[in-house]
């Protein structure tokens, strides 16, 4: 259903990348018709990190919210004080237009840890630090594999994880319940991405103009802190993504062996040949 501020959209099991690129386009015409507007999405794929379609709303001048959650399937996250699975990794980002290259952004979990990094340390053989996971008991543990071995992730914050939790249980609220996909697990479910996005047109707030410039003053008030012990310079929300995106467009990305065997394997069963060159 539909309302000149509002979109509720059935992706029909689509391709999540498609599916809420097309949203995000319904969501950015809203808002600079009407000046504020959400839309939600269920029934869809994956739908990657959240940053693309917020930074496209803030090209158009529309500052971004957006919560994602993946419904009634398997999950990995416990909450705090418990250590069984109940809640997703939950992303939430926020976007704002400015004048600086690369985009004013945080785009985060509520878990400690996207799912997707403990499984690149298993295919690495390498250890995660102490924080991210516990074990099917509940133990802290260095080993990716004891994620597998029916761990959970925990929540952002460590000794703070109740912060992360209710965070991660907000994005659930929104992106789950409100969307319609529910809650709970069942570990045969489908991946189902809902998602919840707002955007607002800041022109009817102030001058974008002025409001991008201030922006850009504000990172170089910030940034003008001395830096702590360990630390060369103080980043702005955003520009570490912003860097190794230029450096890796720059370099190429680095994939490991296991990782490529994987992909060499799926391609192999598809019928899909690969070019490989060197950088």
């Amino acid at each position: 259903k539909e309302t000149r501020t509002t979109a509720v959209i059935n992706g029909n099991w689509g391709f999540g990348f498609d599916v809420t690129n097309r949203a995000t386009d319904i969501l950015i015409e809203k808002a600079l018709e009407q000046n504020i507007a959400a839309v939600t999405v269920y029934q869809q794929s994956h739908i990657g990190r959240l940053t693309p379609y917020a930074a496209k709303c803030a090209e158009q001048g529309l500052a971004a919210i957006m919560f994602t959650d993946s419904g009634r399937t398997a999950k990995a996250v416990a909450p705090f004080g418990g250590r069984g699975r109940r809640l997703g990794t939950n992303p939430i980002c926020i976007c704002m237009p400015s004048n600086l290259d690369g985009p004013v952004l945080m785009d985060m979990a509520s878990s400690t840890v996207a799912l997707g990094k403990i499984a690149l340390a298993r295919s690495r053989k390498e250890e995660i630090p102490v924080g991210w996971i516990v074990d099917k008991d509940g133990n802290p543990t260095t080993d990716p594999n004891d994620y597998y071995s029916g761990g959970a992730i925990l929540p952002v914050g460590v000794d703070q994880g109740h912060k992360g939790y209710a965070l991660s249980f907000m994005v659930e609220v929104f992106s789950g319940l409100l969307t319609g996909l529910g809650f709970g697990i069942d570990p045969e479910g489908r991946h189902n991405d809902g998602v919840f996005i707002a955007a607002f047109n800041l022109e009817h707030f102030r001058p974008l103009e002025e409001f991008k410039k201030e922006i850009g003053e504000f990172v170089e008030f910030i940034k003008d802190s001395p830096p702590a012990a360990g630390f060369t310079e103080v980043l702005y929300p955003g520009e570490i993504e912003w860097n190794r995106e230029q450096a890796r467009r720059k370099d190429g990305i680095f994939v490991e062996d296991e990782t490529w065997a994987q992909l060499s394997d799926l391609m192999k069963s598809l019928g899909v040949e690969a070019e490989v060159g060197q950088p």
